[in-house]
């Protein structure tokens, strides 16, 4: 970069985060010393990591036909963007709820830096590989081309894949090669204490779980949970009478244990150790230590107090240390003295009569159980069934306009399981179909007061033609997944017309839903000529002086602009009263504390830029063309630059 180039600030970013290069800028983090001018010196790694995985002949490894195409897709960054469709939506100005229209491989990479480690919940609902289900295929050389192309947005044959033959060579791996990109940029989304819940059945549950091993790691595996179908359905030899929902968390380590309403589930015991402890390995046992068969009394210690009984075997010691391990029990209201006595500063405010049992290893230190105050849910989901979610989709429409939708209440019952009432979590479905998730959010907030919000994708997937769907007006999957999130909220309003307001309910109940859809940058695409003539070349060259496309929708570019800088899409857009010629919008996001200004006209005045105040934590967008030297030396120096 020259020195001008510098003076005029940094370059606005016009596709979607690079996904290798941040992979490789954590590798940094952990090893330094194996990165070198953005390349990983992989024997170096190895050689640092004491080469023990390779040591050994063979690895246990998983793969398919076309994973390296999957983990090159995966790669490839984004040049579309997201538009907004204020027509489509419902108070768009106040609402934090999303629905994009649009391939969630394109839309998973454009948000990945605005909602990295912010999404509470996935749930998703993708195609079971049954031979006849939609198939999202990937282009590996223009991945947005192919969607354009879909959708409907440029003349050409649309490139669906509706069917999946199991007499298909690649029947397994085309499913595979799908889900994985999407599989690695929805752990990307989610918080630490994050979960995602993916339904399947037969088909593809072996492959999901050999895929979600890989890339959550096995160790974060939370359950496969069983939902039961009483009726079932006819599948040969035995009928089939339930699918899957595998459950894995973003770190089961950070992951708080999940606490269920059902009386009937099983009620654990959790092991605790206490956090600050004596660090001696030596215990100094009092006098007056007595062994009564199985129980020993610790007398002058705990006074006429019940005694403490060892449990399982003896205690025995060497030179006042333990030779081995022993565990104790003693009623829970010693549990202080105990710990105290051998050496624990921890103490304990929970109160109560039962036993309290603490095991402490050679060295004294202790560990307790304790009684958990909650029971966990079952790994059998009981209760709706898809004959719910049918009859669900003809009270809302009228008629059976999508065929074998999950029931909101399922999605009730998985997603009241990790998230609270009081949080402003996220949940998000990019397999969104006619968005039962969106449904099962705006009644738990209605019934409970909670501020959860959504995040809505789907590809606007053609319905047949003849269909019932398409007789009643709905073109699209996505035409019928907004409907309905329109039509719940309706219902909710009426219900709720004469009725006071939740007294408990932390901010305002949020009904209403921002609408966006994937759609082509707003900046030019260098297409390059077919032969290296040099007037042509100039010409071509002469097209990006200035980067936007002709005619250009101001909040559109506005909107690609704060979503490849990492801004949410419930950021507001704010116009500037400036007195001065030019017109400035100020975009904030509400989750981030942050904000940006940008100016898009062709001429940017000094006058304009004097009155907006600008300081070094300021971040200041504009057109290059609108900058001379002097006025971008300026502003670099005022503030954080960057140019279109």
């Amino acid at each position: 970069m020259t020195a001008s180039e510098k003076r005029r600030g940094d370059r606005v970013a016009t596709e979607s985060a690079n996904l290798l290069e941040e992979q490789v800028d954590r590798l940094r983090e952990l090893f330094p010393e194996c990165v070198t001018e953005g390349k990983v010196d992989f024997e170096r790694l190895r050689a640092t990591l004491g080469d023990e995985v390779d040591s050994r002949p063979e690895r246990y490894s998983f793969s398919w036909a076309g994973k390296r195409d999957a983990i090159r897709i995966l790669q490839m960054r984004s040049r579309a963007s997201l538009v907004p469709c204020r027509e489509e939506s419902i108070d768009f100005e106040k609402t934090s709820n999303i629905f994009i229209e649009g391939d969630n491989l394109e839309v998973l990479k454009l948000l990945y830096k605005s909602y990295f480690g912010r999404v509470k919940m996935i749930y998703i609902d993708p195609p079971y590989n049954t031979g006849n289900d939609f198939i999202y295929r990937d282009n590996y050389t223009d991945p947005l081309e192919t969607y354009l192309q879909i959708s409907g947005q440029k003349d050409a044959e649309g490139n669906l894949l509706t069917s999946n033959p199991e007499t298909s060579g690649r029947y397994h791996s085309a499913w595979l090669s799908m889900m994985y990109p999407r599989l690695f940029l929805a752990r990307q989304l989610l918080a630490e204490e994050g979960v995602i819940l993916i339904s399947a059945d037969d088909h593809e549950i072996n492959g999901l779980r050999m895929v979600m091993n890989e890339i959550f790691g096995e160790e974060n595996m939370l359950a496969n949970l069983v939902w039961h179908l009483p009726s079932g359905t006819s599948a040969g030899h035995f009928t089939r009478a339930h699918e899957y929902i595998v459950a894995f968390a973003r770190s089961k380590n950070t992951l708080p244990n999940f606490p269920s309403s059902d009386e009937t589930a099983v009620t654990g015991r959790t092991t605790i150790r206490p956090s600050r402890l004596n660090p001696t390995s030596r215990i100094d046992f009092p006098p007056g230590l007595e062994f009564e068969g199985s129980s020993a009394i610790f007398k002058g210690i705990l006074g006429d107090q019940e005694p403490v009984r060892i449990v399982g075997g003896a205690m025995i010691f060497e030179n006042g240390k333990l030779r081995q391990g022993v565990t104790l029990e003693a009623a829970w209201r010693m549990r202080n003295q105990m710990i105290s006595w051998l050496g624990g500063k921890e103490t304990f405010d929970t109160k109560g009569q039962r036993l309290v049992r603490i095991y402490f290893n050679r060295f004294g230190i202790p560990w307790y159980e304790k009684q958990r105050e909650f029971t966990n849910p079952k790994s059998v989901v009981q209760g709706p069934t898809t004959k719910h979610g049918t009859l669900e989709i003809e009270a809302i429409f009228g008629a059976r306009v999508m065929p074998f939708p999950k029931p909101s209440s399922l999605l009730k019952t998985l997603i009241s399981i990790p998230l609270k009432s009081d949080e402003k979590s996220i949940v998000m479905d990019f397999f969104a179909g006619s968005c039962p998730a969106a449904h099962a959010v705006l009644e738990l907030n209605r019934e409970d007061g909670g501020s959860r919000r959504f995040i809505m994708v789907q590809l606007p997937e053609l319905t047949s033609q003849d269909s019932t769907a398409r007789n009643a007006g709905f073109k699209t999957i996505g035409d019928i997944g907004k409907e309905r999130i329109r039509r719940v909220i309706a219902k909710i309003k009426n219900e709720s017309e004469g009725e006071l307001e939740l007294q408990d309910r932390n901010a305002q109940e949020d009904l209403g839903f921002r609408v966006f859809k994937l759609a082509e940058s707003n900046y030019k695409q260098w297409a390059g000529v077919p032969e290296m003539e040099p007037g042509e070349y100039a010409d071509e060259m002469a097209l990006f002086t200035d980067p936007l496309v002709k005619d250009f929708k101001p909040e559109n570019v506005l909107w690609e602009v704060a979503i490849k800088e990492g801004y949410g899409l419930n950021s507001s857009m704010e116009k500037l009263s400036l007195e001065q010629a030019n017109m400035v919008y100020r975009v904030t996001d509400p989750d981030k504390g942050q904000s940006l200004l940008v100016c898009l006209d062709e001429v940017l005045n000094p006058p304009a830029v004097t009155a907006l105040g600008l300081c070094r934590d300021d971040l200041f967008v504009c057109r290059d063309v609108a900058l001379n030297d002097e006025l971008a030396a300026n502003l670099a120096l005022q503030c954080r630059l960057k140019t279109i």
